[in-house]
């Protein structure tokens, strides 16, 4: 069974965003992460910004990553619902680190945390609604 038909055998709620919008929000969005932790990563090496500052950044960009080959490779629902708890509270953690220091970089993560915050939702009701499965 491929990844989509196994994911369309999951129950999921009423409100879950096709598959193309999940898209277009990705692709709208990894730009802004590109640049903004991009930056980050660059002035944390500069050694402008200090190396603490870039942990939330690192510790997100590698949750994120992980997040599709745990849910679609592994198809473990309840690890990859832990991940994008990582993943939502690192880009608070990310926001307050840099805060200090950038705040347009913090800024520029208010879409990613909104767009994460419905993916949380939507994940941890995946893993709700397919528990006994």
């Amino acid at each position: 069974m491929t990844w989509m038909e196994w994911y369309n055998t999951l129950s999921k709620p009423d409100w879950t965003p096709s598959s193309g919008t999940i898209s277009l929000i990705w692709q709208i969005l990894y730009p802004i992460i590109l640049i903004s932790f991009g930056y980050v990563f660059f002035q944390t090496a500069r050694r402008q910004f200090p190396v603490k500052t870039a942990i939330p950044f690192a510790i997100n960009l590698v949750a994120n990553l992980s997040f599709t080959p745990l849910f679609f490779g592994l198809r473990n629902v309840p690890l990859a619902t832990l991940d994008i708890l990582v993943v939502w509270s690192t880009i608070l953690w990310c926001m307050l680190s840099i805060w200090p220091r950038t705040r347009w970089v913090a800024v520029a993560q208010v879409p990613y945390l909104a767009w994460v915050s419905i993916a949380t939702t939507l994940q941890i009701s995946i893993f709700w609604m397919n528990r006994g499965a």
